[in-house]
């Protein structure tokens, strides 16, 4: 037997003397220390638990975790096999990026004030393992949501989590190249993630990171903005008359902002942190159509 605080304390000492990058899910070496003795353990609350005495096999599984985690700077939540957003445990899995985006914090109370009725039709393009569109729908009790995503494996795991939050009912999940296997519908709300990172970040990237898929990272062009550029071509085809884009373009936002310094996107304040995020109504969507970078003619 072994007492969780003294665990947790050799965790977090190892996490602290480690050169690891955190991100996915974490900012610090602490709060690394807790997902992981909470995610082996299955305990609810760390303060409540520090007197708990693990099992032999779970003390021994979390610090062979915690070894992996140092020699191989895998994210945590591959080593664990799930990851909490929003308050909902998903299972991830390699292959599949985990879900960190400011949206889903952003959705709980930030979508409402720029919309003139509650959504009935949601779209979550390039939605991963499904956690931004399974907020949405948790959110936004009436709406129906798709969940769209190219790869097999994000489709696959998104699948699994809409099953596991019993959503099956009203979510459902496709494979499509974004909206290239849909048919023409109207959404009230299209949210998107979509791989932005540019070329430069992604040489930088830590090497956390890099156990994470490209197809899911990587944006297109130097700028990042390849898949956003194409989203904001059809988009607007798919919006309902009041509807709106929601897209994620983190540190990319500065080439997107250089690219069309004169366009008017809505870019709200992410409370709970992050960046990069704009909205843009169906109307400008048509307008950038005409746009020579968006149309795809010469300048």
């Amino acid at each position: 037997m072994a007492r969780l605080a003294r665990v947790l304390r050799d965790v977090h000492e190892r996490f602290t003397a480690a050169p690891l990058h955190y991100g996915h899910g974490t900012d610090n070496a602490w709060d690394e220390a807790v997902a992981l003795v909470l995610g082996v353990s299955e305990l609810a609350d760390i303060e409540a638990s520090l007197e708990v005495e693990l099992d032999e096999a779970c003390a021994v599984s979390i610090r062979a975790l915690a070894k992996q985690r140092i020699d191989e700077r895998l994210p945590l939540a591959y080593l664990l096999g799930k990851t909490t957003y929003c308050g909902d445990t998903l299972h991830v899995t390699p292959g599949v990026v985990v879900p960190r985006s400011p949206l889903g914090p952003w959705l709980r109370d930030g979508l409402s004030t720029w919309l003139v009725d509650p959504p009935r039709r949601i779209l979550d393009l390039c939605c991963g393992c499904g956690a931004i569109g399974i907020v949405a729908a948790k959110v936004f009790v009436d709406s129906q949501v798709l969940l769209v995503d190219l790869d097999s494996l994000a489709v696959e795991t998104a699948r699994e989590n809409v099953a596991r939050q019993r959503l099956s009912d009203r979510v459902d999940v496709v494979r499509s190249d974004l909206f290239g296997s849909l048919p023409l519908q109207a959404f009230d709300v299209i949210l998107c993630n979509p791989p932005y990172v540019d070329a430069s970040d992604m040489e930088a990237r830590p090497l956390e990171y890099r156990h994470e898929p490209e197809l899911g990272l990587a944006g297109g062009g130097i700028d990042g903005l390849g898949l956003v550029k194409r989203i904001l071509k059809d988009a607007g085809e798919y919006l309902s008359e009041t509807g709106l884009l929601v897209c994620e373009v983190g540190n990319s936002a500065r080439h997107l902002v250089a690219e069309y310094p004169d366009v008017p996107f809505i870019w709200p304040d992410l409370p709970e942190g992050g960046e990069g995020v704009f909205l843009a109504k169906r109307s400008l969507l048509f307008q950038l159509r005409e746009c020579p970078v968006i149309s795809g003619t010469a300048r």
